[in-house]
């Protein structure tokens, strides 16, 4: 399995009902992509306050890397990742993603 973890920086001026369809998109995604298992997201409520800025994220857990790519192929994807391009602080400077393969 395969986990994407993208964290955010969304500029102070953006909308908490802006975010709220941004996620909420990401969940309409993954009914259109069988390789995507799961996805979550929020915002950070860490008390160790080590986010650097990014407050929000989300992660979501994918087959194989095969199942990844066809999410970041997807126009869905395509289009959402220009939503939050525009809506972060830097564009993508405020958007950090790590992807790693999860094994038992």
């Amino acid at each position: 399995m395969i986990r994407h973890i993208v964290l955010l920086t969304f500029k102070p001026n953006t909308p908490q009902a802006h975010i709220d369809d941004v996620f909420q998109e990401l969940e309409s995604i993954k009914a259109q992509l069988p390789g995507m298992v799961a996805i979550s997201s929020g915002k950070s409520e860490s008390p160790e306050k080590m986010e650097r800025g990014f407050m929000h994220g989300f992660v979501a857990d994918f087959t194989d890397w095969d199942a990844l790519q066809a999410y970041q192929d997807h126009p869905a994807h395509q289009a959402l990742g220009a939503k939050l391009i525009a809506a972060t602080v830097g564009g993508k400077d405020g958007i950090l993603c790590f992807d790693y393969e999860v094994t038992d």
